[in-house]
């Protein structure tokens, strides 16, 4: 830095959940010169993020100027993802610093024609603390369900339901642990939820609001043509393990509920989640159905099955049941093992397909049943175990939402 005149550095974030991760990135950012700080206003945020801040800008403001790293700070009054482009003919930075995950080839080229200089930082714990991000927050404070369907998967779809009637059976779950993207939790229900309730549920009926919430995600003027299936709202919003009766339509014609202790607790010292690989984008798990009569038909005896035995709290029943269930979607949907498209990923610590993790598996001791949850693909494989002791190694318990 030139002795004689100090620089001025520029960072912009939203910075809705100041955490230490913050302050440590404003700490190396003022290494370079007196730091301004540009904030996302509160309807930036509600434009680009579909939701509202947790903390409004002026408190946001306040917080980050009370911060001894940083000279000033201003909230911005631009708009989308360049809403510092006023704050930056304010201030006239010498210098624009952002984190790796932050940096874009727009803000770059915006700095290289403006005569700025760009520096991209690592993004780096202060030693000694543990790594924060304001994603890992809201995880860690968001208690919007999710779902694990357990037998009948796809029935919920009428090109699936038309073949044959059946039933869907699902359990809503606890978040108590990181509820990865495209891994088949239904993930995409449940960021569509937080867009509305950010934090939790509503308390209302919940039959009513997976009502709610279904119509919400498939309103008519979506353009993809995919009309998400029941089960994940139903799933979601429906405490303790719920079964859903479909034939021919979106909505199940009929819906039962059991809220028994002693079968959730059953349930909960016998199924577990190893997680996997997120399901690739552009792979395919429809490409190459067979769907037909005779594959429906045994998906939904093997949903009948599974939820008697479920009730009987016959272990052997249970995950024979649930292995035909998972045969028989496999049956019809061959891609959700072997999707198409799917790209190998070295070096990425993963097994290299879902059936080298189903034969590791399946081949441990205690290992009755497996099955992957939603669309398969990856994600996690959902096991059936002879009991807790018999969970594998980094396998992820789950809670029963009651």
């Amino acid at each position: 830095m030139d002795s004689g005149q100090v620089k001025k550095v520029f960072v912009s974030g939203c910075y809705d959940l100041l955490h230490s991760g913050h302050v440590e990135f404003f700490r190396q950012a003022s290494q370079y010169g007196d730091l301004y700080v540009g904030i996302g206003s509160d309807s930036t945020i509600l434009g680009y993020k579909h939701h509202k801040p947790l903390y409004g800008q002026d408190e946001r403001l306040f917080m980050v100027k009370s911060i001894r790293y940083v000279r000033d700070a201003f909230i911005n009054e631009g708009s989308g993802v360049m809403d510092f482009v006023p704050t930056v003919d304010r201030v006239r930075p010498d210098i624009f610093v952002v984190n790796e995950d932050g940096s874009t080839p727009e803000k770059e080229e915006f700095c290289r024609s403006r005569g700025i200089e760009y520096v991209v930082l690592k993004r780096l714990p202060k030693e000694g603390l543990e790594a924060r991000s304001s994603t890992d927050l809201k995880n860690l404070t968001c208690r919007i369900p999710t779902r694990l369907d357990l037998a009948g998967t796809w029935i919920d779809q009428p090109y699936v339901s038309c073949y044959a009637p059946g039933w869907a059976i699902t359990i809503s779950l606890e978040p108590d642990f990181e509820v990865r993207e495209r891994c088949g939790l239904s993930t995409s229900t449940r960021n569509m939820i937080r867009k509305i309730w950010p934090q939790k549920l509503p308390q209302m009926d919940p039959e009513m609001l997976a009502r709610l919430v279904f119509c919400v995600e498939n309103e008519p003027e979506r353009t993809d043509g995919i009309i998400s299936g029941a089960q994940d709202a139903i799933g979601i919003c429906m405490p303790g393990l719920v079964r859903h009766w479909y034939n021919g339509h979106f909505w199940p014609e009929k819906i039962e509920s059991c809220y028994d202790e002693g079968v959730l607790s059953w349930l909960e010292d016998h199924l577990c989640m190893i997680p996997m690989f997120p399901r690739q984008k552009g792979c395919s798990v429809v490409e190459g159905k067979d769907i037909t009569s005779e594959k429906v038909k045994a998906l939904a005896k093997a949903a009948d099955d599974c939820w008697n035995a479920i009730m009987a709290k016959d272990l052997e029943g249970f995950a024979s049941a649930y292995r035909a269930s998972f045969d028989a979607q496999v049956a019809m949907f061959p891609g959700m093992v072997n999707p198409s498209g799917m790209k190998p990923q070295p070096g990425s610590g993963y097994l290299s397909s879902v059936q080298e993790y189903i034969d590791k598996y399946s081949a441990m001791d205690g290992v009755l049943a497996w099955k992957m949850p939603g669309a398969g693909g990856g994600g996690y494989l959902a096991i059936v175990c002879s009991g807790r002791d018999a969970f594998p190694e980094g396998a992820i318990p789950l809670t029963i939402r009651r």
